[in-house]
């Protein structure tokens, strides 16, 4: 269920779309997109402003995942986004190259936060 409060760590933003994850190069490595949620923004908002910012893909940000339980590190609110554009348009912060959809399958060894490991677990294909 998304949440209209603003967030107040980083957001992730988890994009599926035709059985893949969009993940995104950064300094650490292969991630999902993210960053910091500008004032009063929410979570969703803030997820897909990221993605759109970062990759030129246009998503909505409809559902929060349950946050992190407390004391597992910094809390970090992980929105699930459907994808609105299936071309990224010009003027993304990233190239081409430093994009990649990444099988479910494949996605469920990542390190990605619990919230999102869930998630993805219940729309793997068996």
């Amino acid at each position: 269920m998304e949440s209209e409060q603003p967030a107040g760590g980083p957001v992730d933003a988890v994009v599926v779309y035709d059985g893949r994850l969009l993940l995104v190069e950064g300094p650490s490595g292969w991630g999902l997109p993210s960053g910091a949620p500008e004032l009063a923004e929410s979570a969703a908002a803030a997820a897909a402003r990221l993605v759109y910012e970062l990759t030129g893909y246009l998503v909505d940000g409809s559902t929060t995942l349950r946050p992190e339980a407390p004391g597992a590190g910094e809390p970090r609110a992980a929105v699930v986004c459907q994808v609105l554009s299936e071309e990224p348009s010009g003027g993304a912060r990233l190239s081409p190259g430093q994009l990649r959809w990444v099988p479910l399958a494949e996605a469920a060894e990542l390190p990605l936060p619990t919230a999102v490991r869930h998630y993805l677990e219940g729309h793997t294909p068996v």
